[in-house]
């Protein structure tokens, strides 16, 4: 028998796995967790905060760590338990907000492995003996670190009893004992626990700052992602971090080294956004056929009806964003321009009466026995609501009045609920208010704004001092109460007519200075220095 042959029955041996050299994978949450504060993302009030504490020596015992997820929580823990027990390469440093991550303090709390930092997660460790263990433990010293750190995430899930049991050690620990809290659901940490915390709430990250982030970490792995793939992928992520990384990592083994707004529009079901958009402007424009059509189309592909009147409302809420002026930076360039012409299409009656059916056909949907049927009757509902009067021109039917253009002549105002003819110009408008009693509302619109656009139903003012936010909602509410007619009222920054007010003094300031050049008067004058001019009319 030949040496290269297999022995025995002459059958083939399995090939023998080779180890693999390579390290295993790591997914990109874990591959990029912040190891300093600097890499924390749209947190940077709590590093500030947190920066202060330390170099004044003023460190709380506790600390209290909230937000969505994947916003870093448990990856800021981390970073404070660095903080306290970073020693510096020398082994001489103290406390920093910027750990050096070399020491072999900051290394084995980066590896997880630190004696002294532990770390709890409180969804499987509910109990009051999970506590009890804690309790005993603190009151030993620190076996190498300066401080030793309890870090116990979803801490809003441990017992009612075990959170009794902490309550004590937690108000007064020993000096070498640091405790740090992590929470998506605040609301559920008893007031003893929070009153005894430093609390820190982590926002959701803006996503212009995802998108960046997620360039970054894009380009760190040698992989290239389209801008729009981005702000695709840092919408979905909803304010974090961790989310979209994960989406990021399952967009790049989708598209192999190349990532397009295509496959992300496609993996992330997102492809319908055309259909849902093709669906809002048959709606929008009464073709109850083509609407039909369309839902019929979307239950063949098995499209959920909710989640279609969610998209819906999605895409009306980005109009109503856009018709606001609200940025709109972080959306791809497609939804952007459909929000746009939809902002210019609708007014602001139609935007809160469509919205509206919508979330009622929504509800009706979530309870309807056959969902696409009550889906179908939402939308064709709000096909033949478009036909309505809107109730401004119901109110102006019955009063016997017709809604006045822009150009109509100012008249005097009516009681609440009637229509009214709106005014010619500003200072009819003022008023129009002055006369319904609104004496304070009037002299500030007369002394303290001047107007950048004045188009009835809509008024752009510029304040001379600062009105507060719901000035421009009050004002809008009288003005309806007054008219009948909703009023778009804004305050903006561009530049404007002077106020009422300083019109009248420039015009004094002119008659004055006409009346001062006439001859005859200059002449008295010079008779008769001491005299003063004390009123005059221009006439």
């Amino acid at each position: 028998m030949d040496d290269t042959e297999s022995p025995g029955l002459g059958l083939d041996l399995p090939e023998v796995p080779q180890k693999q050299s390579a390290s295993p994978y790591r997914v990109l949450a874990r591959k990029y967790r912040p190891q300093k504060f600097s890499e924390l993302i749209g947190q940077d009030a709590m590093v500030k905060t947190l920066a202060n504490a330390i170099e004044r020596g003023r460190i709380a015992h506790a600390f209290l760590l909230t937000g969505v997820r994947g916003v870093g929580k448990t990856s800021t823990a981390r970073l404070v338990a660095k903080a306290l027990n970073c020693v510096g390469p020398g082994g001489q440093g103290g406390p920093t907000i910027d750990p050096c991550g070399t020491c072999e303090q900051c290394r084995a709390i980066a590896e997880g492995r630190h004696i002294d930092v532990i770390e709890m997660d409180a969804a499987s460790h509910t109990g009051v003996d999970d506590v009890r263990e804690i309790i005993d433990a603190v009151r030993y010293a620190s076996v190498s670190a300066r401080y030793k750190i309890y870090i116990i995430d979803e801490v809003h899930m441990l017992s009612k009893n075990a959170f009794n049991a902490l309550l004590k050690t937690l108000e007064e620990p020993p000096e070498h004992v640091k405790f740090l809290f992590a929470t998506t659901e605040v609301d559920k940490v008893p007031l003893t626990v929070l009153s005894r915390c430093q609390r820190f709430d982590l926002r959701r990250i803006p996503a212009e700052r995802l998108a960046d982030h997620f360039a970054e970490v894009s380009r760190a792995e040698g992989v290239e992602v389209e801008e729009d793939a981005l702000r695709m992928i840092a919408r979905a992520a909803e304010g974090s971090a961790r989310d979209g990384l994960s989406i990021l990592d399952q967009a790049i083994a989708h598209g192999g080294g190349r990532v397009t707004a295509d496959q992300v529009r496609d993996m992330l079901g997102l492809a319908d956004r055309g259909r849902i958009r093709r669906l809002l402007d048959h709606v929008l424009s009464g073709d109850a056929s083509a609407t039909l059509a369309d839902l019929d189309e979307a239950h063949d592909l098995g499209v959920d009806p909710a989640s279609l009147l969610r998209g819906l409302m999605e895409e009306l809420h980005l109009a109503t964003r856009a018709k606001a002026g609200a940025a709109a930076d972080a959306l791809p360039a497609e939804q952007r321009e459909s929000a746009d012409r939809l902002a210019a299409q609708l007014s602001w009656g139609q935007v809160h009466r469509v919205w509206q059916m919508l979330l009622k056909g929504l509800s009706d949907v979530e309870v309807a026995p056959i969902p696409s049927e009550a889906a179908a009757m939402a939308l064709l509902r709000l096909i033949h609501a478009a036909d309505l009067p809107d109730p401004a021109s119901v109110l102006a039917r019955l009063s016997g009045e017709v809604a006045a253009s822009p150009a109509a002549s100012a008249g005097p105002a009516t009681s609440a609920g009637a229509t009214a003819r709106l005014p010619d110009d500003f200072a009819g408008l003022v008023k129009l208010v002055d006369d319904s009693g609104k004496r304070i509302l009037a002299q500030q619109l007369h002394d303290q704004v001047g107007v950048v656009r004045y188009a009835p139903p809509e008024v752009v003012l510029k304040p001379s001092r600062p009105l507060g936010h719901d000035w421009p909602r009050d004002l809008s509410a009288v003005l309806k109460a007054i008219t009948g007619i909703s009023w778009q009222v804004s305050l903006s920054e561009l530049p404007g007519e002077p106020s009422l007010l300083d019109q009248e003094r420039i015009a004094e300031e002119r008659v004055r200075s006409e009346v001062l050049a006439d001859p005859t008067v200059r002449a008295a004058f010079e008779s008769f220095p001491e005299a003063t001019l004390e009123s005059f009319t221009k006439g």
